[in-house]
């Protein structure tokens, strides 16, 4: 499912519309361009450039658009996820969850209409994963953003406004 609202697979049936784009009818430049400007991606493994720092992984989404990096977006970013010490470190130089912080850093920085986030607490421990979670609520509360996540955690589960169920690619039920 997160595949295809990423427009990574393509559906057998039915379409995708994100901003009432139907994102199947995009050609591929044209896709690669909609995501990187609708849609945030936060992976479970970070999916961070080893040889760029903290600031440049941020804003790779905003310059690969040939766009104007927004200082009071960045340093406004930076304070939100507790990372202007760390600006300048390579991802080998950060823990776990500032690696996830960076990763949701480079999601928010384009203002995406939708945030995708797989298993984005996974490989954190229960003081980082609640504060990611935090951080993910305040984002969705304050760039009035969708964000659809993925867990296995039923205690974040419960956090959600909606929860839908999917099993064996059926969904189960749905709440909320």
């Amino acid at each position: 499912m997160l595949h295809m609202l990423g427009g990574v697979d393509r559906p057998t049936s039915g379409k995708v519309y994100i901003n009432g784009t139907d994102i199947n009818s995009l050609k591929q430049d044209e896709l690669a361009i909609f995501r990187r400007r609708e849609i945030g991606l936060i992976y479970q493994f970070y999916n961070l450039i080893p040889v760029l720092n903290v600031e440049e992984n941020i804003t790779l989404p905003v310059l690969l658009d040939k766009k104007q990096v927004s200082k009071k977006d960045l340093e406004e970013i930076l304070e939100i996820l507790g990372l202007n010490g760390r600006r300048k470190h390579l991802p080998n130089q950060l823990s776990g969850g500032q690696q996830q912080r960076v990763s949701i850093g480079r999601s928010l920085i384009t203002h995406p209409s939708i945030i995708l986030a797989d298993e984005p607490t996974g490989n954190l421990d229960s003081k980082n994963s609640r504060e990611i979670l935090d951080l993910l609520k305040e984002s969705n509360k304050q760039y009035n953003q969708t964000l659809i996540m993925i867990t296995h955690d039923m205690n974040i589960a419960k956090e959600a406004d909606r929860i839908i169920w999917v099993e064996d690619g059926k969904v189960q039920e749905n709440r909320g």
